[in-house]
């Protein structure tokens, strides 16, 4: 999908945490809109979206200037106490347009200098592993969620034809672990997916984040309803994947694969 780029000059990049974010003291966009337009995202449904004539997957706004912003917010922020970073929350910070706008790096390059007590940077991304070198800066103050909500390509097709393979984020899975990256997968929203997961996953990560639409929304599915997304499953006739219990099927057969320990849901599991 292309995507109408415009080039905008924020004057604030780091916004407070709330709501879903409340656990965070603040959250960072490098865009705004996002080219994936996956057909669950509850950004859909929000101001930034609504206020626009475009549809949704259309248009990427790029926030030129943004480094030199958080170095100065970020400075600010520090003096007055702990900063927690979630980036990002209404976007993805790996979207096409980051390949040569880099907008994301340059951010990543000013926290190695003036670090946040912890970032989570949340994508779908095999792009995320271009950065490499700064998470390891980072150290324990970063985690990389690779979000994979199913195992298979033809769920994800029909669901988010213009996301990345699951195949390559799988892969980057496995680089972030080999160069010793701290790291997640985020089954969310969870869709359906293979008895197999489970393992597949287990072989990539230690830590697991399991999510669906009634938790994850921030308005208890209420959202995504009207979204129209049941209609997608009724066309795969996978209607008993939309529920609420859902996630309880997905838990159990993650029991199998991984400890009690290790896998977080809904909230939880992007706290830092």
């Amino acid at each position: 999908m292309r995507s109408n780029l415009l080039y905008k000059h924020p004057k604030t990049i780091l916004n407070k945490g709330s709501g879903y974010l409340a656990g965070y003291s603040h959250s960072l966009n490098p865009y705004t809109g996002c080219a994936f337009g996956c057909s669950f995202c509850y950004v859909r449904k929000m101001p930034v979206a609504t206020f626009r004539k475009e549809e949704w997957g259309t248009w990427v706004d790029i926030k030129k200037g943004s480094a030199e912003l958080l170095e100065k917010e970020l400075t600010r922020a520090k003096a007055k106490g702990k900063v927690t970073v979630f980036m990002s929350s209404s976007t993805d910070p790996y979207q096409p347009v980051e390949y040569k706008e880099e907008i994301t790096r340059s951010l990543l390059e000013v926290m190695t200098k003036i670090q946040p007590d912890f970032l989570f940077v949340q994508t779908r991304s095999p792009l995320v592993r271009r950065d490499i070198d700064l998470f390891l800066q980072l150290k324990d103050k970063v985690r990389v969620s690779m979000t994979v909500e199913t195992d298979r390509e033809d769920i994800r097709k029909h669901f988010t034809p213009h996301a990345p393979p699951i195949r390559g984020r799988l892969k980057t899975l496995q680089q972030l672990k080999e160069a010793g990256v701290p790291t997640q997968a985020t089954i969310a929203p969870l869709l359906p997916s293979s008895h197999e997961f489970p393992d597949t996953l287990a072989d990539l990560v230690n830590r697991v984040c399991l999510d669906d639409y009634f938790m994850g929304d921030g308005s208890g599915g209420r959202r995504t309803k009207t979204l129209g997304i049941s209609s997608l499953y009724e066309e795969l006739g996978l209607e008993e994947w939309y529920s609420p219990s859902t996630y309880r099927l997905m838990y159990d057969r993650l029991k199998k694969s991984f400890s009690k320990d290790q896998i977080h849901v809904s909230q939880e599991g992007f706290l830092p």
